[in-house]
């Protein structure tokens, strides 16, 4: 009277339950896919240009480093480059540090 009869659910109702489990992945998997398109992807790409841009260095191009030094490659070696900022004046960066390779002529323009 004070307690209700207590029933075996079927088989069909066990698999909506599963479906219902599987449902509330379904938007942690569409965030890791998002994330995936917007953010890991476009810096394994901005990485590989960056790496081949150190290694098509040559002497003679133009490029800027981190700290915003512009110049013009007089050697480079594996791990090092030397830059050319002004006649007579050269300093020893790391490849790393060079950011951006310059058409050629702009340090003349400016």
């Amino acid at each position: 009277m004070f307690i209700s009869n207590a029933y075996a659910q079927t088989a069909g109702a066990a698999d909506a339950s599963l479906m219902g489990n599987l449902s509330t992945f379904v938007p942690l998997i569409l965030m890791f896919v998002v994330m995936y398109f917007l953010m890991i992807r476009p810096q394994q790409k901005r990485a590989k240009e960056q790496k081949a841009m150190m290694d098509a260095l040559a002497k003679g191009d133009e490029v800027v480093t981190a700290g915003g030094i512009l110049g013009k490659v007089s050697k480079v070696t594996d791990a090092y480059v030397t830059i050319e900022v002004a006649t007579g004046t050269e300093i020893v960066v790391q490849k790393p540090s060079i950011t951006t390779l310059l058409p050629k002529g702009t340090l003349k323009g400016l």
